[in-house]
């Protein structure tokens, strides 16, 4: 069954929309100073520190910048997994290797996404992870993250529940997408820490 994140759901369009905006108003600044403290952040993490594999994506535009975190990551010797988006909006997996690894992929009409080059390892590949950083616009006090509305990420969740794999879930976000509650559906599961440029908050 297919979970769209809540595409429909009037609230949760116009909590993305208040989000998407206040990103765009972000100057290349303020991203770069984000990400840096994110990565400092996010490596301290015992999680982390102990992951041999860290499944991660690569930020893109007023995102929490994540490119300084999986750069270390990859120098400490974690296997980085980045996602590949398919027509269906699954998500297929390759390895990072470093910036110059990554291509520039545009989906149709969507922003433009960097994705890994190299060999695909399949859907599957993110029940290896020992970490899941999941992309969202907002988590609340209980780790409910909001996401973007494609619903990429529930099918990874899902896809992570069918396979018994129990990965620390983390969502980076900037301190202001911490919020008091986000709308949430059924299928909906709380996500394990946020990580902020100012710390983390864990939910369980």
């Amino acid at each position: 069954m297919r979970h769209d994140e809540g595409a429909n759901d009037p609230d949760k369009r116009v909590r993305r929309r208040g989000i998407l905006t206040a990103r765009n108003g972000l100057t290349a600044d303020d991203i770069r100073e984000s990400a840096a403290a994110l990565a400092r952040r996010a490596l301290a993490l015992p999680e982390l520190a102990q992951a041999r594999t860290v499944a991660a994506y690569v930020s893109v535009g007023g995102e929490p910048g994540t490119l300084a975190l999986l750069d270390t990551l990859h120098a400490r010797g974690s296997r980085v997994l980045l996602p590949v988006l398919l027509p269906d909006n699954d998500l297929d997996w390759g390895v990072y290797e470093g910036e110059g690894s990554l291509t520039r992929v545009r989906h149709g009409g969507k922003m433009a996404l960097l994705e890994p080059g190299g060999p695909r390892l399949g859907p599957d590949a993110v029940t290896e992870a020992d970490v899941v950083l999941l992309p969202g616009l907002a988590v609340d006090t209980r780790g409910m993250r909001l996401g973007r509305g494609g619903g990429s990420y529930d099918r990874v969740l899902a896809r992570l529940d069918r396979a018994g794999v129990h990965p620390a879930l983390v969502v980076l976000l900037y301190d202001t997408e911490v919020v008091e509650r986000v709308p949430e559906e059924p299928h909906d599961r709380p996500v394990h820490a946020v990580v902020t440029p100012s710390g983390v908050r864990r939910f369980r």
